[in-house]
């Protein structure tokens, strides 16, 4: 019978890991690389200034999301009332050649009305990625200015 494969995890031995003599070598190699002087505060407020580009963000797309919905309840309650006052015209129609022509035209109609509300929609959903967009290359410039700021004057003071 075969002897069960053993976890070699627990048959490290972490001390021989943690080897602090091999840890003080490390630290010498170390401390030859300097580290220029850290503006932290500088850091901080561009950190500040980037969460609220995004809560601005977030909140304008809520908006447009909202917007977007609410617009596409009112076309499909008024869709619902265009179609009811359609099927009344076409039974209330005389002839069957009547009732067809009726019902082609409220057809080519219904369509018309139908590509325009898409393409309403289409440009709302646009103009909310246009925004949003425009509000993160807005503050991704101003990162980067800010950032070449904290390194300009880190390298001043060093």
């Amino acid at each position: 019978m075969s002897k069960p494969a053993a976890n070699p995890f627990f048959e490290a031995d972490f001390t021989k890991i943690m080897d602090m003599t091999k840890m003080m070598d490390m630290s010498k190699m170390m401390g030859e690389f300097k580290i220029p002087s850290f503006n932290f505060e500088a850091m901080m407020s561009a950190q500040r200034k980037n969460i609220e580009a995004m809560t601005a963000l977030n909140q304008a797309t809520i908006e447009g999301m909202q917007a977007i919905a609410h617009r596409q309840a009112e076309l499909a309650r008024q869709t619902w009332e265009d179609a009811s006052t359609l099927m009344n015209a076409i039974m209330s129609s005389p002839t069957p050649e009547e009732k067809v022509i009726r019902h082609a035209e409220a057809s080519k109609a219904a369509m018309e009305k139908c590509m325009a509300n898409a393409r309403e929609i289409g440009e709302t959903v646009a103009k909310c990625n246009y925004q949003a967009m425009e509000t993160v290359s807005t503050r991704l410039n101003e990162g980067l200015e800010e950032l070449r700021g904290i390194i300009k004057n880190g390298k001043a003071a060093a």
